[in-house]
């Protein structure tokens, strides 16, 4: 991580949503910037009140400096490279050098000041979506506040109110922003730290991006046929695993800014959601589930007690979410017998490749790609190759990792006759069902008729 200091002098300058000289600084805090795609360890609250910080899913937590009893941020809103996965970059726009921004965690009751500076080539603004605060800081281009344009700085301040789960995306030409990336989680964790403690805490933002192979930059006009998912603008197997220590109580926070629903999936365990971005859920009020749906707008925190060992997989359960760089227009070739075909082609072609008559998977074979794109199903497991790809990642649960260490364990090592095995045996024989006492007799079964009641009178 890297640090810049700006220095911006004169009224002129400090535009803020609220009146500028409530910022009671004569120059902004400073702006980390994060370029490592890599999870970044939780460092602990270096001063202010003491909370449990939370893990994001490769991305970081936003530094932040005490000014007079005032917690005081600084965001950028710029455009950012991102590695979506090894192989492949993309130009997004974001905050402090990533997409989505770096996380945002204060406590409950801490009186908040955000400076946000436009590097855009357009006018924007942010909106904290969720939070309680005053009016004129909710950050809606044109009701709460003018827009912040190029080169300009605002200053949001408000105090955090509710503990919880919220998010931070733009409300100025929201199409272009928010399909470039800009998003990013705030956490308002709990006064007593206790409340709510568990043992290891993740989040991150689902996100979508139509980018052509070939190419770097989204298609902000898309609506629908969006080829690359992401956890925190991270496709699979650039996704990091979470990695745990057995018996450890496991929250995992998800928000959702994409175009559609994504149901959330944990393999080997079962989990209670636990919190939404409008609060807390009552005990009484949850229920186990493998799955849940995450709807546009929303967040849901999940929690599990992560007392089996071994590589979970975790991901969206829509299928194409689980894949890289899809052709929406790919004919289904499943059956079709075109061997003929393929010998005329390959003449012309030598290394062309029949693909699709038998199935959608390649197994571990590759095949040349366009620059700057994925494979649609990749990633190598202990078996071989996993086919899969998007939103797709795994928890690793341990019994001997370290309370705090969230490096990866490697594969999991199954005990002697835990895995499943290919059958070299004799076929299993057919079961038969005799129906009857008899050898030759037929199966009777009974039926009951009803004739119809009621309705006299009327036929």
């Amino acid at each position: 991580m890297s640090s810049r200091r700006d220095f911006f002098t004169g009224a002129a300058a400090l535009v803020g949503a609220g009146l500028v000289s409530r910022a009671g600084a004569a120059t902004l805090p400073e702006a980390p910037v994060m370029r490592s795609a890599a999870t970044q360890p939780p460092p602990p609250p270096p001063n202010g009140r003491p909370y449990n910080p939370v893990v994001t899913l490769n991305g970081w937590s936003l530094p932040w400096r005490m000014n007079n009893g005032v917690k005081e941020f600084h965001l950028i809103a710029e455009p950012v490279v991102r590695e979506i996965a090894p192989g492949m970059k993309a130009n997004l726009w974001g905050y402090n050098g990533q997409s989505p921004g770096p996380t945002i965690e204060v406590v409950e009751g801490d009186h908040v000041r955000i400076f946000v500076t436009n590097r855009l080539p357009e006018q924007t603004s942010i909106h904290w979506h969720g939070q309680r605060l005053p009016n004129g800081m909710d950050g809606v281009t044109g009701l709460n506040q003018p827009p912040i344009m190029p080169g300009k700085t605002f200053v949001y301040e408000f105090v955090a109110r509710r503990a919880g789960t919220f998010m931070y995306h733009p409300h100025a030409d929201e199409m272009v922003q928010m399909a470039m990336g800009m998003m990013g989680f705030w956490v308002t964790h709990p006064k007593n730290p206790a409340q709510h403690a568990v043992d290891r805490d993740f989040v991150f933002l689902l996100n979508a991006y139509d980018i052509e192979p070939g190419s770097y930059t989204p298609r902000v006009n898309e609506m629908t046929d969006f080829n690359l998912w992401t956890f925190n603008s991270r496709a699979f197997p650039g996704i990091d695993s979470m990695n745990v220590r057995q018996g450890d109580r496991v929250r995992i926070r998800a928000g959702n800014l994409t175009m559609t629903n994504h149901p959330i999936h944990l393999h080997g365990h079962e989990f209670e959601v636990t919190g939404t971005d409008g609060g807390w859920t009552r005990p009484e009020s949850r229920w186990p589930e493998v799955t849940t749906d995450v709807a546009v707008g929303q967040m849901r925190a999940i929690e599990f007690i992560a007392d089996a060992p071994g590589d979970w997989a975790f991901h969206c359960h829509k299928s194409h979410h689980t894949m890289n760089a899809m052709g929406h227009t790919v004919p289904n070739m499943i059956g079709v017998d075109h061997r003929g075909v393929a010998e005329k082609i390959a003449k012309l072609v030598p290394d062309y490749m029949v693909m699709g008559d038998k199935g959608g998977s390649m197994g571990d074979m590759e095949m040349p790609l366009p620059d700057n794109t994925l494979p649609m199903m990749t990633g190598q497991g202990p078996f071989g190759g996993i086919e899969m790809g998007g939103m797709f990642t795994v928890v690793k649960v341990r019994k001997d990792q370290k309370p705090g260490d969230y490096t990866d364990p490697g594969w999991y090592r199954h005990p002697p006759g835990t895995v499943a095995y290919e059958w070299t045996g004799a076929a299993p024989g057919a079961i038969r069902h005799n129906s009857a006492s008899k050898p030759n007799a037929k199966a009777s079964i009974e039926v009951t008729v009803r004739k119809p009641s009621g309705h006299k009178g009327h036929h």
